[in-house]
C-alpha cells in the first residue's frame, strides 16, 4: 500500500511549512505512527508521524525547504509497489539510498569569518531583519552564538537550528561576547515574526467571529493547596504537582459533566469532541502557544502533573506532535506565576471556551462570623455564545470550583 507523507494543515491559517529535518532516509523501514521527520510551522515545530508502516521509497523534497500545505514530501510503500509515478519529482541532487541534501545550493561558511568583516559587508547585522527559526534563537541563546553573524542554509537565508549548531563550533569571533564588532545603535521598527503574525491572525479571527461572553469567579484554595504540598512531600521528588496541574484535572472532570464545553464551532456546526485534551498556554519568547496535554479525563493528577511538565520542556525545546499542536479542545491560560490577579482571556478558534487563571493569593474572609486568612484565586470563563450561554457557563464554573475546594475529589 502506497502511503503518501503530505505537509499538515497545523491551524487552520496555516499555510506553509518548512521541512527542518528527515529522521529516515530512502530504503528505511517505518512503523505506523513512528517520527520521520520534523517541520516549522508559524508558531511550533512539529514532529510528523508514518501513517502506515512499509519502507521510505522518495524522498521527494529537501530539508530547508518550504512546503505548501497538502504537498506531497515523501513516500512510503512496500518493496514490491510501484511508484514509478513519483519518479520525476525527486529532487535533482537526490541520491538513492540517501536523504535530500540540507540546501539548494552550495554550501556557503556557517558563520562570518573569524577576521571581523566591515559591517556593511555582513549579511545579518541590525541594518537587516533577520530570519531565523523558533529553535534557532533559542539554541543560539543556549550556545551563546551571536546570531547577527550566522548565516543561514534554509529558504531565502532562513537561519536553521542546524546553523547555530555548526556556528558554536566555530572561534569565538562569532560568540556573544567575542571580538566581532557590536552593530551600530540605531532606531528601528522592528519586524513582526511569522508567530507573531499567526498570533495576530487567530486573535483577530477569534473576535471578530466569536460573540465571546464573561463570567469570573473566586475560589478558594486554601484546602488545594494544603493537598497539594502534602503530595508533593509524599512523592519525594519523583512528580511535582503545580497548583496549574490541580485546574486542569478540576477543568477535565467538569468537561465531562458539561460536554458542550468540549467543542468546536466549524463550519456553523458545533462538533461536540470525545477526547479531553487541555490546552495548556506556555509563553515563550517569540509568543504565547497552547499545546495540549492529550487525553486528560483518563490521567491521574499525577499523570498530568508529569505530561505538563514534558508537554513545556518540549515546547520549549521547540518539539511538539501533530496533535499536541492542533488537537486542544478546551485552553487553561494561567497568569497566577507572574502575579496577575485576574486574567480575562481570548478563545482559540476552533474551540469553544478558554478559562483564564490567576494568582493564588491570602486574603480575609469571613468565616462562622469570623475573620481568618484564607488563599483566593480569581478565575475567568471565556466562552462562545453561539454554542452555550451564561447560565451554562455559570454551572460550569461552579463545578470547577467544587472540584478544586473538595481536592480529594481530584484523586478519585
Amino acid at each position: 500500500m502506497i502511503s503518501e507523507v503530505v505537509m499538515p494543515q497545523m491551524g487552520a491559517d496555516m499555510q506553509e511549512g518548512t521541512i527542518l529535518r528527515w529522521l529516515k532516509r530512502e530504503g528505511d523501514s517505518v512503523r505506523r505512527g513512528e517520527i520521520i521527520a520534523e517541520i516549522e510551522t508559524d508558531k511550533a515545530n512539529v514532529e510528523i508521524e508514518a501513517y502506515e508502516s512499509g519502507v521510505v521509497r522518495r524522498i521527494l523534497l529537501r530539508e530547508g525547504t518550504t512546503v505548501s500545505v497538502g504537498q506531497v514530501m515523501a513516500v512510503i510503500a512496500a518493496p514490491e509497489d510501484d511508484i514509478s509515478r513519483y519518479d520525476g519529482e525527486r529532487p535533482p541532487s537526490a541520491e538513492k539510498g540517501a536523504a535530500a541534501p540540507a540546501a539548494p545550493r552550495p554550501r556557503e561558511p556557517a558563520v562570518a569569518p573569524e577576521r571581523p568583516a566591515p559591517v556593511a559587508e555582513a549579511p545579518h547585522l541590525a541594518e537587516e531583519r533577520i530570519r531565523a527559526s523558533p529553535s534557532a534563537r533559542r539554541v543560539a541563546e543556549e550556545l551563546g552564538v551571536d546570531i547577527t553573524r550566522v548565516r543561514g542554509t534554509g529558504p531565502d537565508g532562513r537561519i536553521l537550528r542546524r546553523d547555530i549548531e555548526e556556528a558554536a563550533k566555530a572561534p569565538e569571533a562569532a560568540r556573544v561576547g567575542g571580538a566581532a564588532p557590536p552593530a551600530p545603535a540605531r532606531v528601528e521598527t522592528p519586524a513582526i515574526s511569522r508567530m507573531r503574525q499567526a498570533i495576530a491572525r487567530r486573535m483577530a479571527q477569534s473576535k471578530r467571529e466569536a460573540p465571546h461572553y464573561y463570567l469570573t469567579m473566586d475560589i478558594d484554595m486554601t484546602e488545594a493547596e494544603r493537598l497539594r504540598r502534602q503530595l508533593n512531600e509524599a512523592a519525594e521528588g519523583e512528580v511535582h504537582i503545580s497548583v496549574n496541574d490541580m485546574i486542569v484535572k478540576a477543568v477535565a472532570k467538569a468537561l465531562q459533566r458539561h460536554p458542550m464545553f468540549n467543542s468546536w464551532f466549524v463550519d456553523e456546526q458545533v462538533r461536540q469532541q470525545e477526547a479531553l485534551n487541555i490546552g495548556v498556554a506556555i509563553a515563550l519568547d517569540e509568543g504565547l502557544i497552547a499545546p495540549a496535554v492529550l487525553d486528560c479525563g483518563r490521567k491521574s493528577l499525577p499523570d498530568i502533573a508529569r505530561a505538563s511538565k514534558d508537554l513545556a520542556d518540549r515546547a520549549r525545546s521547540g518539539v511538539l506532535k501533530g496533535e499536541e499542536y492542533t488537537g486542544a479542545t478546551f485552553t487553561v491560560s494561567n497568569l497566577g506565576m507572574y502575579g496577575v490577579e485576574a486574567l480575562i482571556a481570548i478563545i482559540a478558534p476552533p474551540q469553544t471556551a478558554i478559562l483564564g487563571v490567576g494568582a493564588v493569593q491570602k486574603a480575609p474572609v469571613v468565616r462562622d462570623g469570623e475573620i481568618v486568612v484564607a488563599e483566593r484565586m480569581k478565575v475567568a470563563l471565556s466562552a462562545d455564545h453561539r454554542v452555550t450561554d451564561g447560565a451554562r457557563g455559570a454551572r460550569f464554573l461552579a463545578e470547577i470550583r467544587g472540584f478544586l475546594e473538595n481536592p480529594i475529589s481530584l484523586l478519585v
